[in-house]
């Protein structure tokens, strides 16, 4: 069970100005979550394999086709920099 000097504790530790309205209110709350996360607890889960997700993921692909291309000076209409046939961008080091 979370006590009020506890919340006072980690309120602490966060740097947080919490007046004792905050502190009451945020101590009930932390007991509701506790009390929700022990019903959980209870719940027989021995024949429920662990997973990561709840449901089965999987990437979706499609095969690259080559296809109609940007004419160049279109695509380099609006670039601020250009060399060539090339967006012209400042090097990182």
């Amino acid at each position: 069970m979370i006590s009020k000097q506890d919340v006072e504790h980690v309120a602490l530790l966060a740097r947080l100005e919490l007046n004792e309205e905050e502190k009451e209110l945020y101590t009930r709350q932390l007991n509701k979550i506790l009390e929700a996360a022990k019903a959980l607890q209870e719940l027989a889960t021995d024949n429920v394999p662990p997973t990561a997700h709840v449901l089965p993921l999987q990437n979706v692909f499609r095969e690259d086709r080559v296809g109609p291309h940007i004419d160049p000076e279109k695509a380099l209409a609006n670039a601020p920099e250009r060399e060539d046939c090339f967006f012209k961008v400042p090097k990182i080091v």
